[in-house]
């Protein structure tokens, strides 16, 4: 499958986000840990929920999609071995938590997903074996058991990662006693799953300084959620409308409190947005200016927002830099946008004024990029989710047109896409 765009189109109307890829995954796990039913509304059907509904089935849940309402039930653990998925993610690894509460041992595929770094998930194994988990793997599959069920633990994280988090509180909210989470992430998808969760019977706290308590209870039971909106997709509609002078797109369901960082960079760099009842509208009357970016975990600039964000910088007039403290490897992209004439430069050095676990590594993970360049169309390769919706951004602003191959994995993040796109003006089609 591929998308044929013929950019430099204006681009105006409204665009609706749906409910968050980040957040919506992890709740259908947390659904495995009672008998009783969730309900998950404002639910996105993208590739990532596709597999996740057939990782659920596969563990013995009843998962049932209509319209933007999913319904869950796992009466009965049918199997603690989860041999064999359509298609890899990194989904799997949080449903070890979930399945040592309800039978004490557990089997999943390793790690797919994104190929934007090493991602190393010992930051994970160390939490569950913390609680009381017994952890192996080979190549293919990790091995789990707690033969003496899981208690409650002080983990404090090394980074504050969102993965183990998650996956910590997913594995504490059934065991014995009182885990407290030190360097916890503190994202807002986090945040949603923990209001789940409480609904759900867990009894979580939040406390300063990134720490997180849970008081393990005995039973969870059913409950329905409205998930939050996806902020990623909000950011990357938000450039749209940021891309032209002329262009105006309000992008419906996003939520302030959860994009300050990102609305701080847009009037540095000359953008304009206003604040509706039910969205944010994005706009520009005069040119971009560069700025300085660099990333961090939450509440700083999202690292998922540095690729839609650098398209922006291309056309903005001066010298920008962007320092990716996160991941160590996510600007392979830049290739891809040098070709349609973009001018960046790639570095390995820390570019940037925050401690940086990737300093003196070698790792290309920081860029310069110089503008304004007019981009020109051609044809694209997806090389994962956030830099094939910044090669969507690219191609719109492009003169001429653009191919993009492998918008499968566009797909696993964003519904319905170039539907969408068309309802405000995107010229836009798909092609098998």
């Amino acid at each position: 499958m591929r998308f044929i765009i013929n950019g430099g189109k204006p681009l105006r109307g409204t665009i609706e986000v749906k409910g968050s890829k980040n957040a919506t995954t992890k709740m259908m796990i947390a659904s495995l840990l009672t008998d009783e039913e969730c309900v998950l509304e404002n639910f996105p059907s993208i590739g990532d929920t596709e597999i996740t509904k057939e990782l659920c089935e596969h563990i013995g849940a009843t998962v049932t999609i209509d319209g933007s309402t999913a319904r869950l039930c796992t009466p009965n653990i049918k199997s603690h071995r989860v041999t064999q998925l359509t298609r890899r993610n990194r989904i799997p690894i949080l449903a070890l938590g979930p399945l040592l509460n309800r039978v004490g041992k557990a089997e999943v595929p390793v790690l797919g997903g994104d190929k934007i770094g090493a991602r190393p998930v010992d930051i994970h194994l160390d939490g569950l074996k913390q609680l009381g988990a017994e952890i192996t793997h080979d190549d293919k599959f990790f091995y789990a058991s707690a033969p003496n069920g899981l208690t409650g633990a002080t983990i404090t994280l090394r980074y504050p990662s969102v993965g183990a988090t998650e996956n910590i509180i997913l594995a504490s909210v059934l065991a014995k006693g009182r885990t407290v989470i030190h360097n916890a992430a503190v994202e807002p998808e986090i945040m949603d799953i923990i209001l789940l969760l409480q609904k759900m019977g867990a009894i979580i706290g939040l406390g300063s300084d990134r720490t997180i308590y849970i008081e393990g209870v005995k039973k969870m039971h059913g409950a329905r959620h409205r998930i939050l909106p996806d902020r990623n997709e909000a950011v990357s509609f938000a450039c749209l409308g940021l891309a032209f002078p002329g262009n105006e797109v309000t992008v419906k369901n996003a939520v302030q409190k959860d994009l300050i960082t990102f609305l701080n960079a847009v009037r540095k760099i000359g953008g304009e947005y206003r604040i509706e009842d039910d969205g944010i509208t994005f706009f520009r009357k005069d040119g971009l200016v560069a700025s300085e970016v660099e990333t961090d975990t939450h509440p700083g600039f999202m690292t998922d927002w540095q690729q839609p964000f650098l398209i922006l910088l291309t056309q903005a007039v001066g010298t920008s830099v962007i320092h990716e403290t996160v991941y160590e490897d996510r600007f392979g992209y830049a290739e891809e946008l040098r070709a349609m004439g973009a001018n960046i430069a790639v570095f390995s050095k820390c570019l940037g004024e925050l401690p940086c676990r990737y300093n003196g590594q070698g790792h290309p993970h920081s860029a310069i990029v110089s503008g304004p360049t007019p981009l020109t169309g051609i044809t694209l390769k997806v090389r994962d989710l956030r830099a094939g919706m910044a090669h969507m951004i690219a191609a719109l602003v492009a003169e001429g047109e653009s191919t993009i191959e492998g918008i499968e994995e566009i797909d696993r993040g964003y519904e319905d896409l170039d539907t969408r796109l068309r309802a405000i003006g995107a010229d836009i089609r798909r092609v098998d």
